[in-house]
């Protein structure tokens, strides 16, 4: 076999362990996909040093969440929920053509959304959604590098919450930091000191089912948790760019002050979103139709599967 004909997935070290032992479900589908092309499949671990390999190496590469090294690279990422998941030759999810995409609701099967949107709802947050009321407070979910305003961003995250706090000058504000995220002294500074001049301001950390659940709206960047906010039927209001945007309220597009006069009557049709997002813009990794899409994206990322 030439050795142009190789694969090599770039993962951390234990999803690169569930990977060679074929047991995380959506690799594993690339990987027969890959193979049964005659592909060679690999794995590396995910460094800088595997990344300067990766740029030596003939063959082609994947990496998680990561940008490729080269065009004979790509990129996987899991779409929020459950076993959807995105190739994509960018790691900037508002770069993605699902992106670009415009959302028409008409051309979505109401039935089937209903049904996708109740399996959903329950598969992942069980009966909390049945309970989902609005107890008048606003739901910040803080992503990392609080006060630093990034390319993506409208402003930076601290200055997002002045303004939540300067259009909506009633209702409590929760903002919850990232688990995964380090804070800077810098970035918990300016929280603190923001949290003392505000006495609406608390700040949390994790359950976010639990604030999705009570909450009035959502207000962040572009994180996930907005996302899965839509199986509560909470609008969203977003100071960055998402692959994600097409029902939210859009600061970059609209202004601040309109999407806060909107945000309480907002209410799209989030089954039909959810639908359309996942199932017809995703590749779903539990589906028997999951390898097709994946030897269809790949090969129009001009890969020979």
């Amino acid at each position: 076999m030439s050795i142009t004909s190789t694969v090599t997935f770039y993962l951390h070290p234990k999803l690169r362990k569930q990977a060679e032992q074929g047991k995380h479900n959506f690799i594993a589908r690339m990987c027969d996909v890959l193979r049964a092309a005659g592909q060679e499949v690999l794995f590396d671990k995910a460094n800088e040093m595997a990344r300067l390999r990766a740029m030596a190496r003939p063959g082609r590469g994947i990496f998680l969440m990561e940008k490729p090294v080269n065009t004979r690279s790509l990129t996987i990422r899991r779409t929020y929920i459950g076993p959807f998941w995105r190739i994509e030759a960018v790691p900037e999810r508002w770069d993605w053509p699902v992106a670009q995409t415009v959302f028409d609701p008409r051309i979505v099967d109401a039935e089937k959304a209903a049904n996708f949107y109740r399996f959903w709802q329950k598969r992942l947050f069980d009966d909390a959604v049945q309970q989902t009321r609005r107890d008048g407070f606003i739901y910040v979910p803080l992503q990392g590098r609080l006060t630093t305003q990034r390319s993506f961003q409208h402003t930076s995250p601290i200055d997002m919450i002045r303004a939540v706090l300067r259009h909506d000058p009633t209702r409590p504000v929760i903002a919850t930091l990232h688990p995964s995220e380090t804070y800077s002294s810098e970035d918990q500074q300016a929280l603190d000191v923001l949290a003392t001049e505000n006495d609406r301001l608390f700040i949390r950390k994790g359950e976010p089912a639990r604030y999705l659940q009570t909450c009035d709206y959502v207000v962040t960047q572009n994180s996930g948790t907005a996302f899965q906010g839509y199986f509560f039927g909470k609008p969203a209001i977003l100071f960055g760019k998402s692959d994600f945007h097409h029902i939210a309220l859009n600061v970059a597009d609209i202004g601040e002050q309109a999407a806060f006069d909107a945000v309480l009557t907002h209410k799209p049709d989030y089954a039909a979103y959810l639908y359309w997002f996942l199932q017809m813009n995703a590749i779903n990794a539990g589906r028997p139709e999951a390898q097709d899409q994946i030897a269809t994206v790949l090969r129009g990322h001009g890969w020979p599967v």
